[in-house]
Order: structure tokens, then C-alpha cells, then sequence
């Protein structure tokens, strides 16, 4: 039977997404596009389907696993695979025919990368090199977890990698003993590259042969057994580690090595960036001193906190926790993941960007009434024809006529990007969070096109089925809450977009006409923006432009 591994699809761009949930055990059957796992990002959570039907032989995740794409998930047994049996069975034949010729590939002889002989008989000599890793570039090896002499068992961590977008544990393929160590932590290493010899399980001792002179670690013979020395990189690096002094740093009041890099993954590294934290001055509290988001958050906090010279610090006060148990009863529920990544954004959002909100009301009275006409033919197509495909038409105009608000900062605020396509986000309330889906190309679809598109993007926001790339490239974002019921709220700014629009509940009230009352449909509206790029001018003139089309849907075809 033929072993196939599931590995991360395209995440969208996301550092990580942790494992949320696991839908399937050990030895179960599972058949293509069934459902193996759920992972959650800071954008969504996707359910992970099988590419391929068969035996499920062995699970290489668990709950609470950050993942990137391209990591390993799962090992399935294919159920169909006799063409690739017949394969293999035709390579092994060719191998011992082959073998059978060559005076060295007798019993009990291996045979090293440069050709000698690795050992005498009954000896068994394994050089472990680096997987597949999905680049050709090199990686850091971050963390060694063996030793010289260590018995090691099939699957156990032999070293762990980590390139700017994923960390990889390389796992022994067999279960041995570790003879020679060919690489150190602090290492760059690529595909390929040897890492370390086993002696397989029940073999004699015998000295590892030097991996192949191609090989770019260079190292030397190691002897009987003595490890060999550290690649020139970690060698001349240490001599400046030791030379390098420790330091205090003056926000945590911690003691740090200034030559130190900090153990962290590749989503926690891109935020330290984003804060601009050095991650040798964090103390990190997960495993094995690992670095965590919360510990980030924790340094930036004090760092608010610190007084700065003579000045006070800026920073907010800490709300207090309260036991409010002492008052009565209570039940403590753990937030989603997402619920917690959509907070930290939103926080982000709201400190970073200066907004101004301002209202207008459309007046949708013809439009409700030509939608209504619409019904018999909404249900002929198979179509539920609600008042969001039309404003979503009605805001393509808008943006068109308004480009400034269809653009976003970029280059640290230098320069201002404006997208020539309108892209619209729509919020989506789920069980499990705020999703946002993206409805692509508004302005070149109709509105029957609109519609279908908008029921399937929240069918499958509800279901938890999204696409990352479902959720990529808005320019702008509608927020309604006219169904749930409020008259006007303020919504904030979903950077790096610039402005976002709420909706309300529409409502019967009277108009003046100039000479009478008149009792007409109204749509509150409220748009929110960022004050670096737009201007209440710039506001005013899109939400006018809004309301006339709203209005007057005629005005969506001029």
C-alpha cells in the first residue's frame, strides 16, 4: 500500500493558524474532500479536507498546533495504489539486480555517500538529511534535541527548523542511536543537507563515514564516535557571543544577552517586527523557554507603562479583575480563538487610525419597491434577492466616482495606493466570530450575479467553509445591521482600508417635500475613515453620490 502525506494548503498568507479541532482518529477510513481537521488563523477558520481517499495510519498534529502552509498534517494509506505497488516493485527488483553485480553490496555492507564502505557486517550506518522544507533557500536550525549517545525512537524530534514562515520538526525516520552529530543549533541548513548519523537499532558500533563532499556544512572526521565541529558559521559566530556582554534591559528590568535571538515562531517573530521588540530582551513562558504572543504583549505593556525621563507615562490604566463571584453566580467561558485575534484587530485598528464617522440617510423607497417587483423572478432563478446587492452596486459607483476612498497608505505613509478594481468586504456574524468575505469585481457583475454570490460567500461563512483567498483584497467594507435591529452605529476602519460603511435599519418616516409630509423609506448610514487620507469633502461627496444612486438605481448604468 502506498503512504501518502496531507500536508497545510494555501493559509492566505497567514504566519500560523492553530488546530482548533480534529475530526478524525487513527485507523479511520476517510474518503476525498472529507473534513481531517479545523485550523483557525487571525482571518478565519477553514476545515482541512483529505486529497485522496484511504486508511488514516497516523496523525502528525494535535489541538493547540500552530501550522503553516505546507506543514505535515497527516499519513493516510492510500486505498488505490496498486499502480504505484507495481512501481516500486519494479525500482526494488532493478535495485537488487543492480546490487547483485557490485562486490559491495553484499550482505551486512553499507555503502557511504563518497562510495567506501560505511561498516563491516551487521553493521547499519543512517544519515538523516533534511526534508523537503517547500524552499530552496536555507533555514535556521534553531534547536537541537538530541544528544551525542541518545537512543532515539522512529518519529522522536531530532532538530527543529524555522525559516521566516514556518518552524519544522525533523523526526528520526528509524529508531537508532545518535553516532555522530553533523550540524549545531544556530546553523543554516537547506534541503538536503546531512544532519546527523544513527546506528539503527541492534547493529554493532562502528565510526560514521563524513557525508558527501558536496555537502555545504562544512565539518570534520569525528573519529570514534566524538562529534564533529560546528559548521564555520556557528564557529566563528561564537567567539563574538562570548565576547558580547550582558545587558539590562531598562523597559523589564530583565537581564538579557544582547547577541541572543530569542526562541519564537514565525507569526510571534513577524510581530515583534510589527512592534518593533527586540526578542532577545523578552522572557518567554512557553515550552522550553519558547516565546509567545502573550509574552510580547506583556513586554509592549510594561514597556507603556514605563516612565520615560522625567515624563509620565501615557500609557492607559490596567481595568482591574474582579471576583464577581462575591456578588452571585457566575459562568467563565473561554473566548474563540478568533474571537480573540478579531479583538487584538480591532484594538489595533481603533489606536492606530484617526477616525471620524460621519451619517447620512438614503432615501430607498423606489428601490425597495422595484426589488419587490423582482420577487417572482428572484424565485424563477432560484435567487433571494435582498437590499444588499443593490447597495453593493450602488457603492461600486460611488467608489469609482471617489477613488481616494478606495485606496490605502503604504511605504510608512509616503506614498498612497489607489486599486483600480473594487473589491467590497461584507461582515458576516458567525457562531464563531466575525468573518469578513470578499465579494470580487462588484462593478462588473449585475445585480442577479451579486445576489447569488452574496448568499453562497454567508452560507459559507456560517459553515465555517471559507477560502482564505474568500477573504483577501477588500478596499472597502459594508457593515449592516439593519437585520439585527439598531438605527446607527459607528464601525471602525478595517485597516489597511480606509473607510467602512454601517448600515441600519431602514424605516418609514415623513419627508418634507417643500409643501407637505410625504412618508418615505429611509437607510441609515454611517461611514467611517481614516483621517490621514480622507477628508469630511471627500466623505461628504462619496456619501452623497451613495444616497443619489440608492435612490435612483437608474443612475448605477450612467
Amino acid at each position: 500500500m502506498t503512504k501518502h502525506t496531507i500536508t497545510v494548503p494555501d493559509i492566505g498568507g497567514s504566519d500560523a493558524a492553530e488546530v482548533v479541532e480534529i475530526l478524525v482518529a487513527v485507523g479511520e477510513e476517510v474518503s476525498v474532500d472529507q473534513g481531517l481537521l479545523v485550523l483557525e488563523s487571525d482571518k478565519a477558520s477553514m476545515e482541512i479536507p483529505a486529497d485522496a481517499a484511504g486508511a488514516l495510519v497516523e496523525l502528525l498534529v494535535k489541538e493547540g498546533d500552530q501550522l503553516a502552509e505546507g506543514a505535515p498534517l497527516a499519513i493516510l494509506e492510500l486505498t488505490d495504489s496498486s499502480a504505484a505497488a507495481d512501481v516500486s516493485e519494479s525500482s526494488d527488483e532493478d535495485e537488487a539486480t543492480s546490487k547483485s553485480d557490485d562486490p559491495s553490496s553484499a550482505p551486512g555492507a553499507t555503502e557511504s555517500p563518497d562510495g567506501e564502505p560505511a561498516q563491516t557486517a551487521g553493521e547499519t550506518l543512517l544519515t538523516v538529511n533534511v526534508p523537503a522544507i517547500g524552499t530552496d533557500e536555507a533555514v535556521d536550525l534553531i534547536e537541537l534535541e538530541i544528544e551525542l549517545g541518545q537512543v532515539v525512537s522512529e518519529g522522536d524530534t531530532l532538530v527543529v527548523l524555522e525559516s521566516d514562515k514556518a518552524s519544522m520538526d525533523v523526526p528520526a525516520p528509524e529508531s537508532g542511536t545518535v553516532r555522530e552529530l553533523l550540524v549545531s543549533a544556530g546553523a543554516q541548513v537547506k534541503e538536503g543537507d546531512p544532519l546527523l548519523v544513527l546506528e539503527v537499532a541492534g547493529t554493532i558500533a562502528a565510526p560514521a563515514q563524513k557525508p558527501a563532499e558536496s555537502s555545504p556544512l562544512p565539518q570534520t572526521q569525528s573519529g570514534s564516535g566524538a562529534p564533529a565541529t560546528k559548521p564555520a558559521s556557528a564557529a566563528t559566530a561564537a567567539p563574538a557571543k562570548e565576547a558580547s556582554s550582558e545587558r539590562t534591559d531598562s523597559t523589564s528590568g530583565t537581564t538579557v544577552d544582547s547577541s541572543a535571538d530569542g526562541y519564537a515562531g514565525p507569526a510571534v517573530r513577524k510581530l515583534a517586527r510589527e512592534f518593533g521588540v527586540p526578542l532577545a530582551a523578552v522572557r518567554g513562558t512557553g515550552p522550553r523557554g519558547r516565546i509567545l504572543k502573550e509574552d510580547l504583549h506583556s513586554y509592549v505593556k510594561h514597556a507603556l507603562e514605563a516612565p520615560s525621563g522625567s515624563s509620565a507615562s501615557l500609557a492607559i490604566a490596567e481595568i482591574p479583575d474582579i471576583d464577581y463571584s462575591k456578588f452571585g453566580a457566575v459562568e467563565v467561558v473561554e473566548r474563540s480563538h478568533l474571537d480573540k485575534l478579531t479583538a487584538e484587530n480591532m484594538q489595533r485598528s481603533w489606536l492606530s487610525v484617526p477616525h471620524v464617522t460621519q451619517f447620512d440617510d438614503a432615501d430607498i423607497t423606489d428601490m425597495e419597491a422595484f426589488r419587490r417587483s423582482l420577487k417572482g423572478e428572484a424565485d424563477a432563478r432560484g435567487s433571494k434577492l435582498t437590499p444588499l446587492p443593490f447597495l453593493l452596486k450602488a457603492v461600486a459607483v460611488a467608489l469609482k466616482a471617489n477613488p481616494k476612498i478606495n485606496s490605502s497608505l503604504s511605504d510608512g505613509g509616503s506614498t498612497l495606493t489607489f486599486k483600480q478594481y473594487v473589491n467590497v468586504g461584507m461582515a458576516v456574524d458567525t457562531p464563531a466570530g466575525l468573518v469578513v468575505p470578499v465579494v470580487r469585481d462588484v462593478d462588473q457583475k449585475s445585480v442577479w450575479e451579486l445576489a447569488d454570490e452574496v448568499m453562497e460567500l454567508a452560507g459559507k461563512a456560517r459553515d465555517r467553509k471559507l477560502k482564505p483567498v474568500e477573504m483577501q483584497g477588500a478596499g472597502f467594507t459594508i457593515s449592516s445591521l439593519g437585520a439585527i435591529g439598531g438605527r446607527g452605529f459607528t464601525p471602525i476602519v478595517n485597516t489597511p482600508e480606509v473607510a467602512i460603511l454601517g448600515v441600519g435599519r431602514a424605516d418609514m418616516q415623513p419627508v418634507w417635500s417643500g409643501e407637505s409630509f410625504a412618508p418615505r423609506k429611509l437607510l441609515p448610514l454611517a461611514l467611517s475613515y481614516d483621517h490621514r487620507v480622507v477628508n469630511g469633502g471627500d466623505a461628504g461627496r462619496f456619501l452623497t453620490a451613495l444616497c443619489d444612486i440608492l435612490k435612483d438605481m437608474r443612475r448605477a448604468i450612467l
